[in-house]
């Protein structure tokens, strides 16, 4: 079970890190859902985002970072992960949950008082 998660959550984080939207969508079960915490301190939707294609779209916008932004996969919850950081600092540290071969939902921390530990000299 966890390397099917392993394998599914890669997919998402290259879609993620390429931004290629087609690949994202094609990862994303039909009805994902996709939430986000930004703490009041980042804007983030207070409500989760349902659909493959919203989601995709949710996604892409939030993730698809400027010029600089690394995304890198690692354990988080003792599943696999995204972290995103720009020079070092996280910005977003993301985890899924699969079912079969899809990512059914998405779960994104935004708020930057939930991400210190995740910074990188």
């Amino acid at each position: 079970m966890l390397d099917r998660h392993d394998r599914v959550a890669r997919r998402f984080a290259a879609a993620c890190d390429t931004g290629d939207v087609a690949a994202l969508k094609a990862v994303l079960a039909t009805d994902a859902l996709v939430v986000s915490d930004g703490g009041g301190k980042l804007r983030a939707s207070v409500r989760p985002t349902y659909g493959a294609d919203a989601v995709a779209r949710f996604v892409t916008a939030l993730l698809i970072g400027p010029p600089g932004t690394h995304v890198t996969v690692e354990s988080v919850n003792g599943r696999t992960g995204l972290v995103l950081r720009q020079a070092g600092q996280a910005v977003a540290v993301v985890s899924v949950s699969v079912a079969r071969t899809e990512v059914t939902a998405v779960w994104i921390v935004l708020n930057p008082d939930k991400l210190h530990r995740w910074h990188r000299p």
